[in-house]
């Protein structure tokens, strides 16, 4: 028997969308209403949303690292600005062709096509990549397939943004369904990441899940973390931003500061190690979530907090942009920050066959497609979704009880052999192989690679930068104590060399700095 019924009537979507609420004692129900026009228009937003971000942001990309943009610096914004991005640094949009790449498959071959080929479509894809999509990269064109190919033992990038960025598609074709997004980020999201790493996708895409269903910025941020367990460092650090926004409610620089000093501390990815630059996934979804906060659903001061906030700063105010871009519908975004959107939503970006007006309506027909697997009902005027109560996924944990020690600089060509000492329990040489001339054909370096004598892997590295091996050599959950680390080029080539830039050395236990002359 009903005993109470409410209708929340979203007046700020007109009248084309509801939620209806049925309480039968212990048994709640609930119902999104939407006509197909109002989820048009909301697709159309996130992923406009997105490249909006993504273009305003794009010059500061980690140029402002441990530190925010100051208010006298003004971000250009026109109406050419976006053509000519898309035009003259296509690989700016690495987050969106990767999310291109995966829509591509879901079209061609449907949601339930195997992993293998999310994993094989973007290894062998002709665009650039980066930290632990390109560790993934590596790891898939060699063998380790997925979800090996993303675990922390495997990529030493596994914490990294990567998926964070990539997540939005599981969003925007889930409305109001945050664990059907899960679902499919468990089977992307782990190709290239594991740990807080692959959080920061699951969270990404709960968000814009939600976005379909709360017109309230606070309720989205806080009901997607439900999605997260509470034992993570992403949960925590999250949480912080959530209490921080609520102690300093009018100034977002110091709960900046406060990210600052609890947070930034960079434990995994080894370019970011004891150094300003952190790519890591929970840093940089704090700064989406500052700007969602502050922003406080004015799209313009959203965009610039989360881009002000530094570091990656292209991608924290796309995530930041596509989910406000959601919630708003595309007809309310500003006209301002459209400006010139026109111009480009016919161009294919490149690397892709897909456009924004291509994936428009992919990720609308993905979208009517996920409401009837998931119990819902599209007729020809309205879909009917059966909304989902978020739920927490597994828990996970990179580098658990590892710790960084060292960082030594090397910065030396390895002509025949490279040889060095340490005392803990892993390390990670970074490093690359590189062609002595330009106009040399690409090749391979190939190496054995030792640990206290015993050979470990014998591993080939391209001088191609598509293909190339994010870092030379490591190995962690090693046996503490002294250990030697030693790489053999086989078959010297004084064409093809390869390059040490530095290690890092983890051991069980965080170093003291502040002590360590006293």
């Amino acid at each position: 028997m009903i005993t109470k019924r409410k209708i929340y009537q979203f007046m700020s979507m007109g009248l084309g969308c509801f939620v209806m609420f049925v309480s039968c004692q212990n048994e709640k129900k609930e119902q999104l209403q939407l006509s197909h026009e109002v989820l048009k228009d909301k697709i159309r937003g996130g992923w406009a949303g997105q490249t909006i971000g993504v273009s305003f942001g794009g010059p500061t990309e980690f140029k402002y690292n441990g530190t925010f943009i100051q208010d006298y610096k003004s971000i250009e914004w026109n109406a050419g600005h976006m053509k000519k991005l898309m035009t003259e640094w296509p690989d700016l949009y690495d987050d969106i062709y990767m999310d291109l790449t995966f829509v591509d498959i879901i079209e061609r071959l449907g949601i339930d096509a195997p992993v293998d080929s999310f994993a094989n479509a973007f290894a062998y894809a002709g665009y650039n990549l980066w930290h632990a999509n390109q560790a993934a990269r590596f790891n898939i064109l060699n063998g380790i397939e997925a979800p090996a190919s993303g675990h922390w033992r495997n990529n030493p990038h596994a914490d990294d943004i990567d998926y964070q960025i990539e997540a939005d598609f599981a969003g925007l074709m889930n409305p109001g369904m945050p664990n059907s997004a899960s679902q499919i980020s468990d089977k992307v999201g782990h190709i290239m990441n594991y740990g807080d790493g692959w959080y920061g996708g699951v969270y990404v895409g709960a968000m814009y899940s939600l976005a379909f269903l709360y017109d309230d910025i606070e309720k989205i941020v806080g009901e997607a973390l439900k999605t997260i367990p509470a034992e993570s460092d992403f949960h925590q650090c999250i949480s912080d931003v959530i209490h921080w926004h609520q102690q300093y409610p009018g100034d977002w620089k110091q709960t900046w500061f406060e990210i600052q000093k609890k947070w930034t501390e960079e434990v995994g990815c080894p370019e970011g190690v004891f150094l300003p630059f952190n790519i890591d996934a929970k840093v940089n979804a704090a700064y989406v979530v500052l700007g969602l906060l502050y922003g406080d659903g004015d799209f313009t001061q959203t965009l610039e907090i989360a881009t002000r906030a530094g570091q990656d700063s292209d991608c924290n105010p796309a995530t930041a942009g596509g989910i406000l871009g959601t919630l708003f519908g595309y007809d309310k975004i500003p006209a301002y920050w459209k400006q010139g959107l026109t111009d480009i939503e016919d161009m294919n970006f490149k690397y892709t066959d897909m456009s924004l007006n291509k994936v428009y309506e992919a990720s609308y027909k993905h979208a009517l497609d996920m409401i009837g697997r998931n119990g819902g009902e599209v007729n020809e005027k309205m879909v009917v979704i059966k909304t989902q109560i978020p739920k927490t996924v597994a828990y996970e944990k990179c580098l658990e009880g590892f710790f960084p020690i060292i960082r030594e600089e090397v910065h030396r060509p390895i002509d025949a052999e490279f040889t060095f000492a340490f005392e803990g329990t892993g390390f990670v040489l970074r490093g690359t192989a590189n062609k002595d001339h330009e106009d040399l054909p690409e090749g391979i370096v190939e190496a054995d690679c030792y640990i206290d004598g015993e050979k470990v892997e014998t591993v080939q590295l391209p001088t191609a930068f598509r293909t190339r091996r994010h870092d030379l050599f490591w190995k962690y959950a090693l046996p503490k104590g002294k250990h030697q680390v030693k790489i053999v080029i086989k078959d010297q080539h004084h064409d093809y060399k390869l390059q040490a830039w530095d290690y890092v050395v983890y051991s069980d236990k965080p170093s003291d700095g502040l002590s360590a002359h006293l």
